[in-house]
C-alpha cells in the first residue's frame, strides 16, 4: 500500500465515513464536519490545504466579494422567499417550521450572536464540506463529465437538504434545491469558493434581518 494510496484514496474515504457516522447518528455538527475534512486535506495536499478546496488568492477581488456576491445572495434569498418557499410549500401542503427562529425577533443580542455563529458555520464551514471538500473529491474520484457534475450536484444537494430537517419536508426540499444552486455557482464560477461564502453569507444576513424584523 503506497503512501500516495493512502493521502489521496483512503484518507479522504475514512474522513466522510467519520461524517457519515456523525449524521446517521444524530450528532453532526457542520463545524466538527469541517474540522474533520480540512485535516483530511490537509494530510492529502499539506501546504495546498486551502487551495485544495477552492481558496484562491487570485480570486479574492473586493468588487466580487462585497458587491456581487452580497447582491447575488440577497436576490437569491427573495427568490427563495417570495417564491421558493410559498411554490414547496403548495405542493407539499407542509409549511416550513421556522420555530427554531422565533427567540430571535426582536431580540438584538441573541441576533447578533446567530450572526456571528451563521458566519462561521453556514457560510464558511457548509461551504468548505459540501461545496470545497465533498464536490471536488467527488469529481476527482469519479471525473467531470456532464452526467458526473449532475449526479454531484443532486447528491450534495439532497444531504445539503436533509442536515435541515428540523425545518420540516418543505425545508429539506427548499434547502435541497439551495444547495444545488450553490453548488451551480462554485461550478460555474470555476471552484471560487471565496465567492460562495460571501454568497451564502450574504443570504443568511439578508434572512436573520427578516427574522430579527418579524416579515413574514
Amino acid at each position: 500500500m503506497t503512501k500516495t494510496f493512502l493521502t489521496t484514496k483512503l484518507t479522504p474515504v475514512i474522513a466522510i465515513i467519520l461524517c457519515s457516522i456523525l449524521f446517521l447518528s444524530g450528532y453532526f455538527q457542520v463545524i466538527i464536519a469541517a474540522l474533520i475534512l480540512l485535516l483530511a486535506s490537509a494530510l492529502e495536499y499539506k501546504k495546498n490545504v486551502f487551495r485544495s478546496l477552492g481558496f484562491q488568492r487570485k480570486r479574492i477581488q473586493l468588487k466580487n466579494l462585497l458587491i456581487t456576491a452580497p447582491l447575488f445572495g440577497a436576490v437569491l434569498f427573495l427568490f427563495y422567499f417570495y417564491i421558493m418557499v410559498p411554490s414547496v410549500t403548495y405542493l407539499t401542503g407542509q409549511p416550513m417550521d421556522f420555530s427554531a427562529f422565533e427567540t430571535y425577533t426582536g431580540n438584538l443580542p441573541a441576533t447578533i450572536s446567530l450572526f456571528v455563529f451563521i458566519w462561521i458555520s453556514a457560510a464558511f464551514c457548509e461551504e468548505i464540506v459540501f461545496r470545497g471538500y465533498l464536490m471536488r473529491q467527488f469529481t476527482k474520484f469519479f471525473g467531470s463529465s456532464n452526467i458526473s457534475l449532475v449526479i454531484n450536484i443532486v447528491l450534495f444537494g439532497f444531504i445539503f437538504g436533509s442536515i435541515h430537517s428540523y425545518q420540516g419536508i418543505s425545508g429539506q426540499i427548499i434547502t435541497g434545491i439551495l444547495g444545488m444552486l450553490f453548488a451551480i455557482i462554485f461550478h460555474v464560477r470555476k471552484d471560487d469558493l471565496w465567492f460562495n461564502i460571501a454568497a451564502h453569507g450574504f443570504f443568511d444576513t439578508v434572512a436573520l434581518l427578516f427574522i430579527y424584523n418579524g416579515w413574514g
